[in-house]
């Protein structure tokens, strides 16, 4: 995998995807948020349903594999990755990202 690996957590749903970071705090974001981008958050809600469908991928700081984003993202085929405990805070807007939903790692590719 090309980049660096930046973070860890529980993979929840398959697959790799690449593009923009986007911290998303609830729907109010939905503006900001473009078909592609990483949603980056908490954890998701379903309020959030409209952004995921045009996420390349999910991670968030909590959660597991029955939780919200982890069922969500399976259904869509999306990648996620759960529990990092610290991505709204290590990871920023803009930031170009690797996600591996297969492995549940996070890579830095800026």
């Amino acid at each position: 995998m090309a980049g660096k690996l930046f973070l860890k957590g529980i993979p929840a749903s398959q697959g790799i995807a690449q593009g923009k970071v986007k911290i998303i705090k609830g729907s109010q974001d939905s503006r900001k948020f473009n078909r592609g981008d990483i949603l980056v958050t908490r954890i998701t809600d379903p309020t959030m349903v409209a952004m995921i469908a045009r996420a390349g991928a999910i991670v968030c700081d909590i959660g597991g594999i029955v939780s919200h984003p982890s069922i969500v993202s399976r259904e869509l085929g999306i990648p996620c990755v759960v529990n990092t405990k610290e991505a709204t805070k290590k990871l920023k807007d803009g930031m170009m990202v690797k996600v591996d939903g297969d492995k549940g790692e996070i890579y830095c590719v800026n």
